[in-house]
């Protein structure tokens, strides 16, 4: 028996419940409650970034519980599917981190033309619904969008996404932007407090420790900012008692300017959501490659696609489908799809009551920050990983040297475009834009070197994405028949 032979028997044997299994009420909550857990930072996390970033102070409550009521209906939707619209697998459907930066270059040119809270999230909101439906096309072409997009391009997009948003983590760090005392040692020494719980508890062997580690490193920050008291619930009393979802709350606003660098982020997350949607189908015990793998990947990401819409809708930023719960599911063995009910009741539930968006709201900026400066740390070092994997051939770091090179060297010194008509000015101001841009071109311009694999350098994706770019046909040629179809809806 081979080593893949052996893990896969191990996986096997770790999983308690599959992904059709019905588990007892018990267990199906307490799976249901770690998700929750697992991913409750990160949903709300990007909110409390753009509403603090903006000045939307007043706003924030609002904001978090309506991305925790969105995330629950589009969990509901990616596991209960609706047609051809989602997965069908234990997948959770949460904020995403990819949007923040070109949605802060939004709402900051919206704001430096004089817009108030309702223009800005207007603006946001109307251009991410108009953006999401990008995704809704691109799930069906899936495969042709990889020959496009290739890793090198995806890495160098998502290294710009962490290192673009560096400059937020430090500044929250220092006290927050146009804090009296930035820098004071207090807000350093909270930040340092969190990072390190962060660290010692990734570190650890107990897995339920390392899952919750940012949790644990934010409420032990918050703690102890609220002993110093950093932290003030005199105007508690004046929240509502519960969040009502109304669409388009602000209103609908649309800019060009602003829509260009989130179409952007959306050529790329289709590949980013395909890749998480992939893992959970490895761990959940279903099929990597063929028909049925390939009806799943289209489906999941058109769910992601109308989910995101939906979200700009009830006015939250766009949606992905979660990688930290495919952890989740390993440490419990329960993959069964029924227990993704449970996750989006508790979501909608949490979110319909705004004192959890405004007890988050004074959380004291350094906590924030040091908790920050991991995740946005980790989206960079992804993007590494990824073109690292892709291979630094000449070629390649030609691209990413150029590509990254524009991309920040735009973010640091942005009079290099004073010149430029106003219009394009505020499109490629965002280093986002510029990176990628930069990076699509010369992937398609520069020649592909051809580089010879030696037998230890076997990529083991290699069928999986030779499936993707053929989705019409099974590995063996076979047509995607209406009962393949059917297999995949059931």
């Amino acid at each position: 028996m081979t080593s893949s032979d052996h893990s896969k028997t191990a996986l096997r044997s770790d999983l308690i419940y599959g992904l059709y299994d019905r588990p007892h009420f018990t267990a199906t909550l307490f799976a249901a409650l770690q998700h929750v857990l697992a991913s409750f930072v990160g949903i709300i996390t990007p909110t409390l970034i753009m509403g603090s970033a903006l000045g939307l102070q007043s706003e924030i409550p609002y904001l978090i519980s309506m991305a925790l009521f969105v995330s629950g209906l589009g969990t509901f939707v990616q596991a209960r599917r609706f047609g051809p619209i989602g997965s069908g697998l234990l997948c959770l459907q949460g904020t995403s981190f990819s949007f923040i930066s070109v949605i802060l270059s939004a709402g900051f040119m919206v704001k430096a033309r004089g817009g108030g809270t309702d223009e800005i999230l207007s603006t946001i909101f109307g251009v991410c619904f108009f953006a999401a439906f990008i995704e809704v096309v691109l799930s069906q072409f899936i495969g042709k969008l990889r020959m496009l997009i290739t890793p090198v391009v995806t890495g160098t997009i998502i290294t710009l996404m962490g290192l673009s948003l560096v400059k937020v983590a430090m500044t929250d760090i220092a006290g927050g932007f146009g804090a009296a005392d930035l820098g004071a040692a207090s807000h350093l020494a909270l930040a340092a407090l969190v990072l390190g719980t962060i660290v010692v508890l990734n570190r650890v062997d107990v897995p339920f420790l390392r899952l919750g580690a940012i949790v644990i490193g934010l409420t032990l920050g918050y703690l102890v900012a609220w002993l110093m008291g950093d932290v003030d619930f005199a105007n508690m009393a004046t929240v509502p008692l519960m969040s009502v979802p109304v669409p388009f709350k602000y209103g609908f606003n649309f800019d060009w300017v602003a829509f260009v660098p989130v179409a952007v982020i959306f050529l790329v997350s289709p590949l980013e959501a395909a890749g998480d949607l992939t893992a959970n189908s490895m761990i959940s015990q279903q099929p990597v490659k063929g028909p049925i793998y390939i009806q799943r990947i289209k489906s999941g990401l058109l769910a992601d696609g109308l989910n995101s819409a939906m979200a700009a809708v009830f006015n939250s930023m766009p949606m992905v489908t979660f990688a930290q719960n495919n952890g989740v599911i390993q440490l419990t063995g329960v993959a069964s799809r029924y227990v993704a009910f449970f996750i989006a009741g508790l979501l909608v539930l949490l979110g319909l009551f705004p004192m959890i968006g405004a007890v988050l709201q004074l959380m004291p900026k350094p906590v924030l920050g040091g908790a920050e400066l991991v995740m946005f740390g980790t989206v960079a070092v992804a993007g590494i990983k990824i073109l690292a994997e892709a291979g630094l051939h000449r070629r390649n770091m030609l691209i990413v040297a150029i590509s990254l090179g524009m991309g920040l060297g735009v973010a640091a010194v942005p009079q290099v475009l004073r010149e430029l008509p106003t219009a394009l000015h505020n499109i490629f101001e965002s280093p986002i834009t510029v990176g990628a841009l930069c990076a699509i071109v010369l992937n398609i311009f520069l020649p592909e070197e051809f580089i010879e694999l030696e037998e230890d350098d076997f990529d083991p994706e290699a069928s999986i994405l030779t499936v993707m770019e053929n989705p019409d046909v099974a590995p063996h040629g076979e047509p995607l028949t209406p009962a393949v179809v059917a297999q995949v809806n059931r």
